[in-house]
């Protein structure tokens, strides 16, 4: 899709207690757990000190990156009124968020993204909303191959991923912050909790996951930086605020409606971790941004970062939404690809992702974007039918 799209180089500077498990094959399945959840989780972590710091930023060093943006692109969303008056201001700020199933130090490529997550900021507005991409939905991923989207990550780190954004949603992606595990617990402590409405029918996979996540493997690798997390169970239903441990597990449920229902929960710790970040002080939340930073990339200077973390509180999280939307997506087993969620017509997701993040009505996507469609539409109909 040369025709379709342009590159442009983006360049700067750079981003109860543990318990043993016997037998190894336990081991071995405890670690494949943690590693599908490193991403997903340790995501959140950041987001409250340092995503919304980063928006306020007039002059961002970023790392040498490559972005591709499709034809037309970047002036459409550059027009938009972001003002009460209906003018351009400042404008968006669309961030990519990628949380990868990798160890610390690996966060550049040859990985699956557990997570992705697009934040886009009305720098104007001080208004946030946040679009969960499902991580097995069928895309073209960024070089005119089709396969689950957390795969252009592992072909391509960061560059192809956001390349994929882009190409499939007609965005402007240019900036991203990619994260491993570790620190999430801590952050959330540091925070004081967040506050969720835990259902009946979640509380045992809660305590559950919380059992799970405090042990150690049989070579005696920790899974988290403070050995002495204690298991408090859930017991009751209800608003309630959760500690670290408890709203890590709580991001990890996903036996109760599936993918779907998991990725709003961890965008339900995303808005509480914003509402609190809001009543901490300012050397905490320096604190929090610092032991982070070490297992994040990101195009964002952490000195930027904290010189404006004081602003925090001028952002809100004012929407949350997953992609593909109900309503134009269905899922099967696609050949050798396995189980896929796919967007019947990603000409409509993109016309309705357009609406919900920046008040668009009858979005007409690129000429990029109907090609991606019917070529979605092409490989997988003969597997879940129209």
């Amino acid at each position: 899709m040369g025709n379709g799209s342009r590159r442009r180089e983006e360049s700067g500077r750079g981003n109860s207690r543990p318990r043993k498990r016997s037998a190894k094959a336990k081991a071995r399945k405890r670690r494949n757990r943690i590693l599908l959840i490193i991403g997903e989780l340790f995501i959140l972590a950041i987001l409250g000190v340092v995503l919304y710091a980063v928006t306020r930023v007039d002059e961002i060093e970023k790392v040498n990156i490559s972005v591709s943006v499709n034809e037309g692109i970047d002036d459409y969303i550059a027009q938009l009124p972001t003002t009460e008056d209906g003018t351009t201001g400042k404008g968006y700020l669309n961030v990519a968020l990628f949380g990868v199933d990798s160890r610390e130090g690996a966060l550049s490529a040859n990985t699956r993204t557990d997570t992705i997550i697009i934040a886009s900021i009305n720098q104007d507005t001080g208004e946030v909303k946040l679009v969960s991409v499902y991580r097995d939905t069928y895309l073209n991923v960024g070089n005119d191959s089709y396969n689950k989207c957390n795969s252009a990550y592992m072909r391509g780190g960061p560059e192809q991923a956001i390349a994929m954004l882009n190409m499939n949603l007609d965005l402007n992606i240019e900036n991203y912050v990619t994260v491993g595990f570790k620190g999430l617990i801590d952050c959330i402590d540091a925070l004081g909790g967040v506050q969720i409405d835990v259902q009946s029918n979640e509380i045992s996979y809660l305590n559950d996951y919380q059992i799970s996540m405090v042990g150690k493997s049989d070579d005696g690798i920790h899974f988290y930086a403070n050995e002495g997390v204690d298991y408090t169970p859930v017991t009751n239903s209800g608003v309630q605020i959760l500690n670290g441990l408890q709203a890590t597990a709580y991001c990890r449920i996903r036996y109760i409606g599936n993918d779907f229902a998991r990725t709003q929960r961890q965008r339900t710790v995303i808005s509480q971790m914003m509402e609190q970040a809001k009543n901490v002080n300012i050397p905490t939340l320096t604190r929090i941004a610092e032991n982070t930073f070490p297992n994040v990339a990101t195009s964002f200077d952490l000195n930027m970062i904290l010189s404006t973390v004081s602003d925090i509180g001028s952002y809100e999280i004012v929407a949350t939404q997953g992609f593909p939307f109900d309503e134009h997506r269905g899922g099967g087993t696609i050949g050798g690809k396995g189980s896929c969620v796919v967007p019947t017509s990603l000409v409509e997701n993109v016309s309705e992702l357009h609406e919900f993040l920046f008040g668009v009505e009858n979005y007409q996507p690129s000429a990029t974007v109907q090609e991606c469609s019917d070529r979605i539409y092409q490989d997988t109909a003969p597997y879940i039918g129209y």
